[in-house]
């Protein structure tokens, strides 16, 4: 194989976004991403990886070309590890294996071939996922937009789009519970596929990775962590509403009963020996 240097296919555009997903963004009513407990953590990583995607400074990423096909836009396990340990300050390999598998479990990379979301210091091939799907930028995705997904692919007949075992029981699952508008379900599927077809063939290969690799993120293989789940303490303390925590500025009126008669201005609250003391001083 020999490999030649490209950076294509990192620009921040929405139009080549999945239209599966589009709908999810800041989902589960979170109008601001900030909402997220875990915000502060995903920019501290996305800082790391807009380090990672410098043309000059960064991982090497490559096009790799053999006889019949080529691999867009790739880079290996062994020159990721290698830049960790190089720009974050880890001199332990294993360390910096760890860190880099965290950051994969998040979904800001992924390995092309496989729906298990860890790095390995080898030259497996690795991909940079698009900042459209970086979890600060969008919500947790309803089951329907699962649904489309899934049928999506039984429609593209190509042997890297095939559903894995997991995927195929989820459909079915999906398709019992959403009977009564599969058939909706379906067209979206089939309006879907047809816009991709008529993308190009490397930009085509580069959009379905990164979108199986959104949903392996946020439905993952049976048995791996589901990163997206939020530690319900954490949700709690950023829910407090504002009003708890926040003091008035408005002075403390003691009013019999606990509430005022709007017939009742400020000025006849205020007891009338202050004014004679005031006067007298």
């Amino acid at each position: 194989m020999a490999l030649t240097s490209s950076r294509p296919l990192y620009k921040q555009r929405t139009e080549s976004l999945p239209n599966t997903v589009t709908s999810v963004m800041f989902g589960n009513g979170q109008i601001n991403p900030e909402d997220n407990p875990n915000y502060l953590v995903y920019k501290k990583m996305e800082r790391i990886v807009e380090m990672m995607q410098d043309e000059s400074t960064g991982v090497p990423v490559r096009t790799v070309k053999s006889f019949m096909s080529k691999v867009p836009s790739v880079f290996t396990g062994a020159d990721l590890i290698t830049w960790i340990m190089k720009n974050i300050d880890v001199d332990d390999q294993v360390e910096a294996v760890h860190v880099a598998t965290l950051m994969a479990s998040h979904g800001y990379f992924f390995p092309i071939d496989d729906h298990y979301l860890i790095v390995k210091n080898d030259n497996t091939y690795y991909r940079f996922q698009t900042p459209c799907f970086w979890p600060s930028r969008c919500g947790e995705p309803e089951n329907t937009d699962y649904a489309v997904y899934l049928c999506k692919r039984t429609m593209q007949n190509k042997q890297r789009l095939e559903l894995a075992d997991y995927e195929a029981e989820n459909l079915a699952r999906l398709q019992k519970m959403f009977s009564r508008k599969w058939e909706f379900i379906y067209m979206q599927a089939e309006a879907q596929a047809k816009v991709d077809k008529k993308r190009d063939k490397l930009e085509r290969k580069v959009l379905d990775s990164q979108e199986r690799a959104f949903w392996d993120v946020h439905r993952p293989v049976p048995g791996c962590v589901n990163t997206t789940e939020v530690d319900i303490k954490k949700a709690c303390r950023m829910n407090r509403h504002p009003k708890m925590t926040r003091v008035s500025s408005m002075p403390n009126y003691a009013v019999p009963g606990g509430r005022l008669s709007p017939s009742i201005s400020e000025s006849d609250l205020f007891n009338p020996c202050d004014n004679i003391r005031h006067d007298v001083s």
